[in-house]
């Protein structure tokens, strides 16, 4: 596996060069300012996660108000309690896309939304102040606690909100299996295990976070996509 800075070395090539690589990486949200994000967008991000994946993306975010106005704006209190009824009604809202497996998934996140507010104080604050060091054990929580956060979902999800992670894109593992971390796509405990241990030597060497050490892995790769 060769240090961070040659692989930034790579990256910064095809990209153009140093300053150019630096203006793709994005920054995450500080972790303070996380924590304070309320519920509803948690519960939000989930349902636009799940309904995307293995869906055209455009038709999803054109949809978007018909999904908040169905879902009482993701208010969790509310989600959480949805009873038949409330399946029938979303099962017959034209403004939404009417998959009752998705659909059922963004109560069964409203309800472990909950259990992570009384565990930790607020879901912001659980996703927020869970170690680096240790993420992929959140990951691992959010596949098993929560519904169809699973593989990158859940990963996609928690980028899309600001929290500081990687992203497990083609891209990224193609780095991963080049540097000889895994030998194929990641998914069994021990294969995750071997890609924490080296985004946290890579943060070591580097002092970055896991999002700029997982966009740099993506652009070392030709047409990446991080």
């Amino acid at each position: 596996m060769q240090d961070f800075d040659a692989i930034y070395r790579i990256a910064a090539d095809r990209q153009g060069g140093a300053d150019a690589l630096e203006a793709r990486l994005t920054r995450p949200v500080p972790a303070a300012e996380l924590a304070e994000v309320p519920a509803d967008r948690w519960l939000a991000a989930m349902a636009k996660c799940l309904f995307q994946a293995g869906f055209n993306w455009s038709v999803i975010e054109k949809k978007w108000p018909g999904f908040e106005a169905a879902f009482d704006g993701f208010d969790v209190a509310r989600v959480a309690f949805y009873h038949d009824g409330d399946m029938d009604r979303l099962l017959a809202d034209k403004g939404i896309v009417r998959n009752a497996a998705k659909i059922s998934a963004v109560v069964a996140n409203a309800r472990f939304l909950q259990d992570l507010a009384q565990e930790h104080g607020s879901a912001g604050a659980a996703f927020a102040n869970w170690p680096n060091a240790d993420y992929v054990d959140l990951l691992q929580l959010i596949a098993k606690q929560g519904s169809r956060l699973g593989a990158v979902t859940g990963q996609r999800m928690l980028r899309s909100m600001g929290r500081d992670s990687f992203i497990l894109s083609p891209d990224v593992t193609a780095r991963l299996i080049a540097e000889g971390v895994v030998d194929r796509p990641p998914s069994a405990q021990r294969d995750m295990k071997a890609v924490q241990d080296a985004f946290n030597t890579w943060s070591a060497q580097s002092g970055r976070g896991l999002t700029a050490i997982s966009q740099t892995l993506a652009f070392s790769i030709d047409h990446a996509s991080a």
